[in-house]
C-alpha cells in the first residue's frame, strides 16, 4: 500500500500573504503519475476568498478535498476550511480562524485555540493541496524568511533555482523553493516569478514519480524534475557527507554483547574489529593482540547485525532515517528503476547516506487501477521481456502487481524461475492467495493480500479499497483453527512460500481520528508537530459501530502471522511506510500479537533478511567476513523488543553514523544520545 507521507501535508495561507486581486481568477492544473494523467486542481479567486478543489486516483485510491480561505485587505488569513476524503477513505473536516491576536482551530485531530502575534502560519493536519506550499512561500517570505506555525513549529523557506519554460510564444520565469519544518523532510513547489508568485508546479522526485502543474504546461515537467534534482542532490550531498564519518585503518567495537541468532541471546563481552568495510576478527575483550586505529566503546551494549527491511520504497530523503535505525539493507519491492539505480550507486559511492539496496522488479498490467513502476505488460511477450531486463540488471527477484493478468501468472513465474528469479507480489486481481501459491509464487506480499483468500469472490476487484474494507470488516470473525485456513496454511509449508506480512502498515485499520496512529504511538513525540497532528487526523474510515471489529481484525492478522510462522512459514520482516522507525513496530507486533520471542523477531529481521535477498554471505550476522553492518543497542533487545529504539550507533560497511545527529537535523528529537568514534 501506499506509504505514509514523511511530511504532514501541507500548509495555507498566513498573515503577510498578497491581497487577492478584486476580479475573478481561475487556475487549473493537471495531476500527473509517471507522465499519465491521474487527477486535477482547480483554484479560483474571487475578491480574496480562494477556493481549491483537489483529486487525484493512483493505484486504486486518492484524496478528493476542497479547501476554502480568506484574507483580510491586510493580507491575514482569517478563516480556512478543509473537507473531502482521504487517499483512503476517511473524512476530512478542519477549520481554521484568527480574530485579532486569537487562533482558533478544529480538525479530526485536535482543536484548538492559541494566542498569537504577529506573522503565523497554520498548518492543516489532514491530505491539502499543493496549492498551499506557494501561499507558505509567499507567507514566509513577507515575514523576513521564518515564520511561526499554528499550532506549533517554525517554519523556513529559501529559494534553490530559477528556469525559463516556454510554450510557444508564451514565457515564464519559475522558481524552486524549499521549505522546511513541515515534516521529516523539505517540501518543494516551484513558483511563477511573473504571475506573482503564483503556484506553478509541484513535483515529486521520489518514487511516485509524480506532478501537479499548471494546465497546458505539462511538457515542462521533465526540465523541472531534473533542475530540481540537481538542486535536492545538492543539499543531499551536503547531508552525507556531514554525517559520514570515515573510519580508515582498523576499527574496533570493545565490550560489545554481541548477538547469536542461532542460540537466541546476546554473547558474553567481545571485541569486534573491522577493516576495509569489513569484520576482521571477533575476540573475548581484552584479548586480541591486534592494534586498532578507532575505538568504539560499547561500555556493555548489545550489538546486532545491520537490520534488513525487506519491503521499502526507498528515496532520497527517506534513506538516512533508515541508517538511524539501525537498517542497514533494504529491499525496494516498487521504484522508478532508473531512479532507483542511481540512488542505489549514489549510496554506495557515500553521496548519499542510506542503506544497502537490494531491487525487486515490479512488473504491473495495463488498467486503469495500473501503478506504473517497473514495467507494464500486456501480454507474456511483454512479461518475459521484463524477466529478461531484470536477469540482465541482476535483480535477485521480481513482483507481480495487482492488475497483472491473472492468465499471465503461471508462465511468467516459471520463466522467471529459469532466469533465477524469486517471484513475489501482491495477488493480482480476481485471484486468490493459494492460486497465485499454486501457480509459482515464492513469497506474497501484505498479509491484507493472504486474509482476502479467505474473503473474496470471483468478482471483487481488489485493485479498490475493498482491499482494505473487506478485510477489515471481516477478518475478526476468522477462526484459525477452521480447515480452509488448516488447508492454506498446509500450502503454503508445503511450498516454502515466504511471507511478507507488514503488520504494522494495516494498523491503520483500527485508528480513529483523534487518536495518534498505533503505529507511531510510542515515537510520536519525537515527531515535528505537524507529523504528530496528521498521524492523529485519521487515516481510515472506522464508523462507531464497526470500531470493536475493525481492531479486532487488526489482532487476527497478527495472530495469523503467529499461526503461520509456528506451522513453520518463513516470515520478514517489512514495513511499507516511514523509514525506520516502522520496522521497530513491525518486530513489536511479532512479539506482543504474533506470539513469537525477541529473539526470534529479531532473527527475521536479520538471518531471514539475509537468506531472502541471497546476501547470507555478506550479511544478516555477526562474523568474519561479512560486511561490518552493527549496531548498538541501549538495552537488550533480546528480552525487550521495546529497545531496539533506543540505537546509539550504527556502522555500514566501515562508515560510522551516529542516529542522534541524523536524527535533530530531520526534525526528531533523539531516543538516547549516541556512541561516538575516539580515535
Amino acid at each position: 500500500m501506499k506509504r505514509i507521507r514523511f511530511a504532514a501535508t501541507l500548509a495555507l495561507a498566513a498573515l503577510g500573504c498578497a491581497a487577492a486581486a478584486s476580479a475573478q481568477t481561475t487556475s487549473r492544473y493537471s495531476v500527473l503519475f509517471q507522465g499519465k494523467p491521474g487527477g486535477a486542481q482547480t483554484t479560483t479567486d474571487v475578491d480574496g476568498r480562494v477556493t481549491v478543489d483537489f483529486s487525484f486516483r493512483n493505484n486504486g485510491r486518492g484524496p478528493d478535498v476542497k479547501e476554502e480561505y480568506s484574507w483580510s485587505r491586510d493580507g491575514t488569513l482569517t478563516s480556512f476550511r478543509l473537507t473531502g476524503k482521504s487517499t483512503i477513505g476517511s473524512e476530512i473536516n478542519e477549520t481554521y480562524t484568527r480574530d485579532g491576536d486569537t487562533a482558533t482551530w478544529r480538525s479530526t485531530a485536535d482543536n484548538g485555540e492559541k494566542s498569537v502575534k504577529g506573522p503565523t502560519i497554520y498548518l492543516p493536519a489532514a491530505e491539502s493541496s499543493v496549492e498551499n506550499l506557494a501561499a507558505l512561500v509567499r507567507a514566509i517570505g513577507k515575514a523576513g524568511g521564518r515564520l511561526e506555525a499554528v499550532p506549533s513549529g517554525e517554519l523556513t523557506a529559501r529559494k534553490l533555482a530559477s528556469v525559463d519554460v516556454a510554450r510557444g510564444e508564451a514565457r515564464r520565469k519559475v522558481a524552486l523553493h524549499a521549505i522546511g519544518g513541515v515534516g521529516l523532510q523539505p517540501a518543494f513547489v516551484w513558483l511563477d516569478d511573473d504571475a506573482g508568485m503564483a503556484l506553478f508546479a509541484s513535483i515529486s522526485t521520489g518514487f511516485d514519480d509524480s506532478a501537479t502543474i499548471l494546465a497546458g504546461w505539462e511538457d515542462q515537467v521533465a526540465t523541472l524534475k531534473r533542475r530540481q534534482v540537481d538542486a535536492e542532490s545538492e543539499m543531499l550531498a551536503a547531508f552525507a557527507k556531514k554525517h559520514s564519518h570515515a573510519l580508515p585503518g582498523v576499527t574496533v567495537v570493545r565490550n560489545a554483547r554481541v548477538f547469536d541468532a542461532e542460540r537466541g541471546a546476546l554473547g558474553a563481552a567481545s571485541d569486534v574489529y573491522v577493516e576495509a568495510g569489513r569484520i576482521v576478527e571477533i575476540a573475548a575483550t581484552g584479548k586480541s593482540a591486534r592494534k586498532a586505529a578507532n575505538t568504539v566503546d560499547a561500555q556493555g551494549r548489545a550489538l546486532l547485525p545491520g537490520l534488513y527491511d525487506m519491503h521499502g520504497h526507498e528515496t532520497a530523503w527517506g534513506a538516512p532515517l533508515q541508517i538511524a535505525g539501525g537498517v542497514t539493507t533494504v529491499r525496494d519491492l516498487g521504484n522508478d528503476n532508473a531512479m532507483l539505480a542511481d540512488l542505489s550507486a549514489q549510496i554506495d559511492a557515500g553521496t548519499r547516506l542510506g542503506a544497502r539496496i537490494v531491487p525487486a522488479g515490479f512488473i504491473e498490467g495495463e488498467s486503469p487501477y495500473s501503478a506504473h513502476y517497473g514495467f507494464v505488460i500486456k501480454d507474456l511477450a511483454g512479461a518475459k521481456k521484463a524477466v529478461d531486463w531484470y536477469a540482465e540488471h541482476r535483480y535477485p527477484q521480481i513482483k507481480i502487481y495487482n492488475s497483472f493478468p491473472k492468465d499471465l501468472v503461471k508462465e511468467t513465474a516459471a520463466y522467471a524461475h529459469e532466469k533465477g528469479l524469486r517471484v513475489s507480489g501482491h495477488v493480482p486481481a480476481f485471484m486468490r492467495a493459494e492460486e497465485v501459491v499454486r501457480l509459482g509464487y515464492d513469497e506474497v506480499q501484505h498479509i491484507n493480500q493472504l486474509m482476502l483468500n479467505f474473503f473474496v469472490k470471483p468478482d471483487t476487484d481488489t485493485r479498490t479499497l475493498a482491499r482494505f474494507y473487506l478485510v477489515a470488516e471481516n477478518a475478526h470473525a476468522l477462526d484459525l483453527d477452521s480447515q480452509p485456513v488448516k488447508d492454506f496454511v498446509a500450502l503454503l509449508k508445503e511450498r516454502g512460500t515466504v511471507i511478507d506480512p507488514t503488520l504494522a502498515v494495516f494498523e491503520f485499520m483500527g485508528d480513529k481520528a483523534g487518536e495518534t496512529m498505533q503505529t507511531y504511538r510510542a515515537v510520536a513525540d519525537h515527531f515535528p508537530v505537524s507529523l504528530q497532528r496528521s498521524l492523529r487526523s485519521g487515516f481510515f474510515s472506522v464508523p462507531d459501530d464497526k470500531a470493536v471489529a475493525y481492531r479486532g481484525s487488526v489482532k487476527k492478522m497478527a495472530q495469523f502471522v503467529g499461526a503461520m510462522y509456528r506451522a513453520g512459514i518463513p516470515v520478514v520482516a517489512g514495513t511499507d511506510a516511514i523509514p525506520g522507525f516502522t520496522l521497530h513496530r513491525e518486530l513489536q507486533i511479532y512479539v506482543e500479537g504474533a506470539g513469537m520471542t525477541p529473539a526470534q523477531a529479531l532473527a527475521i529481521a536479520t538471518v531471514n533478511g539475509a537468506k531472502y535477498t541471497r546476501t547470507s554471505d555478506k550479511g544478516g550476522g555477526i562474523a568474519t567476513g561479512k560486511n561490518a553492518d552493527l549496531v548498538l543497542v541501549d538495552g537488550d533487545p533480546t528480552q525487550d523488543i521495546t529497545s531496539l529504539r533506543k540505537i546509539a550507533f550504527v556502522m555500514k560497511g566501515g562508515t560510522a553514523y551516529y542516529p542522534d545527529e541524523i536524527y535533530r537535523e530531520l526534525g526528531v528529537a533523539p531516543f538516547v544520545q549516541s556512541v561516538k568514534v575516539v580515535k
